[in-house]
């Protein structure tokens, strides 16, 4: 039994995986595409990322371990119609994730962005309802009318557009802040089904986006999605930038239909210089960091490492995903 590593990983990585198949299984760390062409006719398994000619010199492969949770970019038709088991990464990063967004809502909640850009210019003075018509960006006519309140979260309502690990951790959390927590999924049975999408986007002053990149999810946030939000609610988007089309998104901010976004990931990364978005005031922008945190390496290497033991075993692997959904 062989499992191919292609890129290599390091030494210590490298270890615990050998660790983990105790001598009933070789290892080949791949260093170079050469290397892992040339092991592939042998393997039962492959971690990293398979490409097309090395899946065309695989014999015997049975499955195939992505090092990401995302698989927009991964997938290939070969790759999908190919008995194979494809396992991901997914499930790492729910809490962390979840806390970065309920970090975007207590800004919004609390002014804390605004009050940050204040404390820059020395400005010793509250927000206030009465003064919130504000430049979205330079040019004549273009402004937006930004609600300056500080509602109180238990009278808010989140909606979370994708219930999988990440969503059901930010349901748990909104939950916590008293919040009322609506969501829609396409197999989650404890979600309304995606049919109710407009209904969800009606009734929250939150829609999270905790969706994967998926050919049903890509650009599922387009101008007629985005008018179909509750007039002022805020969009928070933490799960792949195609999904939201940006410049749809710049016209709802402009008119004020959308009172605010908060966004992780964008269509084209990173976000380029002088888009419209860097200097609208009630656009709270990170670069793609969300799921950061020293907990995740020893995560993702618990994954590989339990599957290997799973595998070599017989028993049923982590993480399954289905090829031609993407997740």
């Amino acid at each position: 039994m062989r499992l191919v590593i292609h890129p290599a990983v390091e030494q210590a990585r490298y270890e615990a995986i050998l660790a983990a198949a105790a001598g009933r299984m070789e290892i080949v760390n791949a260093a170079s595409a050469e290397q892992a062409l040339a092991a592939m006719s042998e393997a039962d398994a492959f971690f990293g990322k398979l490409t097309p000619a090395l899946l065309a010199a695989a014999k015997r492969l049975r499955w195939v371990q992505s090092a990401t949770a995302s698989l927009e970019h991964y997938v290939f038709p070969a790759l999908v119609e190919h008995p194979l088991t494809l396992t991901n990464m997914r499930g790492l990063f729910s809490d962390v994730i979840a806390d970065h967004v309920m970090g975007f809502v207590l800004c919004f909640a609390r002014n804390l962005h605004i009050y940050v850009q204040r404390q820059m210019e020395e400005r010793y003075e509250p927000v206030g309802g009465e003064a919130a018509r504000t430049d979205f960006v330079s040019g004549p006519g273009v402004v937006n009318a930004i609600d300056l309140a500080h509602p109180h979260l238990g009278d808010q309502t989140m909606g979370i557009v994708g219930l999988g690990a990440i969503g059901a951790e930010i349901a748990r959390r909104a939950g916590a802040f008293g919040m009322t927590v609506l969501a829609v999924d396409p197999v989650n049975p404890g979600a309304w089904p995606m049919e109710r999408l407009p209904e969800l986007l009606g009734a929250s002053d939150y829609v999270t986006i905790a969706a994967p990149h998926t050919p049903k999810t890509e650009r599922l946030f387009d101008a007629a999605r985005l008018a179909q939000m509750k007039r002022g609610a805020r969009l928070i988007n933490i799960g792949r930038g195609a999904i939201v089309d940006l410049a749809a998104l710049v016209e709802a901010l402009r008119s004020g239909h959308v009172g605010g976004a908060a966004l992780d990931v964008f269509e084209v990364e990173p976000l380029p210089r002088g888009h419209a978005l860097w200097k609208a005031p009630n656009v709270i922008l990170t670069p793609h960091i969300a799921g950061t945190s020293p907990r995740i390496a020893g995560r993702h290497l618990g994954v590989i490492v339990e599957n290997v033991r799973r595998f070599i075993a017989g028993e049923p692997l982590m993480n399954v995903v289905n090829k031609r959904e993407w997740f």
